[in-house]
């Protein structure tokens, strides 16, 4: 590990001790030193740019939720200490609403949730990053639908004039991470699949999908078969069937003890112009940031297929965006 501190044995042991390190045993000032100075980390509801902005919502997120965990489940990584690298690291994360916050008033309800988040890195320290908590799984936990909740949100913040904003492309930064990860052929395999899908080849959920393929979608919603595959893919293209869909970064990994497996990070820009997940078309123009792990087994009439898939989008930040169109046109 190639200017990395000599206590991580690889990257994954850096991603994940240091996020150890920072949000369950509070070391939440070495953010100084592990995240750069003028870092901008994007999740669908907007942009932080510096690790001072990061510090003071990790203490806001802590406070609100102070016995929160965040368990490792993998890490799936591209690059090299001498360039650049990019960890794709796919969290599971409980905790108890214990303090007013972002979220309300304190409930005493607890969650549990999956969060991706891609964090490009070099000599020891995080300088970009892209972000996915899965809040409509929050929100549903403590007893709240999305859609109220966003709407919550936008008249909590000053109505749509003064709201923040959710993360676009046109609001986008340029940041210093340059890769688009490897050409591994289970990144191949998996991008592949996802395109196929968001082409309206939903077919391919047969001949790609494990017949006992097990799902993990936005929303906290765990699922078992290709019904699930099927629910999640074909009721998100229906809300936005036109929309283009684009991956910006794929990475593929074998071994590590681990089943092959592929990271990748994906759009979809368009029109809220069909019935689907998010409801009656509105004719809202959405941006959808998402992420999605994937692992392959080796059952199939191809040899191989996808036998966990792990897909997440802010159903919070896509609703905030319909919202606010409906309310400007109301």
């Amino acid at each position: 590990m190639k200017g990395f501190d000599d206590r991580w044995k690889d990257f994954p042991d850096y991603i994940i001790g240091i996020t150890n390190e920072i949000w369950e045993q509070r070391g939440i000032e070495t953010l100084n030193r592990y995240y750069s100075p003028d870092i901008p980390v994007r999740s669908p509801m907007g942009i932080q740019l510096g690790n001072q902005a990061v510090i003071a919502s990790t203490m806001a997120t802590v406070n609100e939720f102070p016995d929160r965990e965040l368990f490792a489940e993998d890490v799936i990584w591209s690059g090299s200490p001498d360039t650049q690298l990019l960890s794709s690291h796919r969290i599971m994360t409980t905790a108890t609403h214990s303090r007013d916050g972002a979220f309300g008033k304190a409930s005493g309800k607890r969650f549990k949730v999956r969060v991706i988040a891609d964090c490009a890195a070099k000599d020891n320290t995080i300088f970009d990053e892209w972000l996915i908590r899965d809040y409509g799984g929050i929100v549903r936990q403590l007893g709240v639908a999305p859609k109220r909740f966003a709407k919550n949100l936008i008249e909590q913040e000053g109505g749509i004039k003064k709201c923040a904003k959710p993360f676009t492309p046109a609001n986008d930064v340029a940041g210093d991470y340059v890769g688009t990860g490897n050409d591994n052929p289970w990144g191949v395999r998996y991008a592949e699949v996802l395109t196929r899908l968001m082409n309206k080849e939903f077919s391919i959920v047969h001949s790609d999908y494990d017949r006992a393929v097990q799902t993990e979608y936005a929303g906290g919603v765990s699922g078992l078969s290709r019904v699930s595959v099927n629910e999640f893919w074909l009721g998100l293209r229906s809300s936005f069937p036109d929309a283009e869909f684009r991956i910006h970064h794929q990475i593929g990994m074998d071994g590590d003890m681990l089943p092959p497996r592929s990271a990748i990070r994906w759009s979809l820009d368009g029109t809220h112009d069909g019935w689907g997940t998010f409801g009656k078309p509105t004719g809202a123009e959405v941006h959808v940031m998402g992420m999605c792990h994937a692992e392959f087994g080796p059952f199939g009439d191809k040899g191989s297929s996808v036998r966990r898939e792990y897909a997440l989008y802010d159903e919070i930040a896509i609703w905030k965006q319909i919202l606010m169109h409906s309310l400007k046109n109301t």
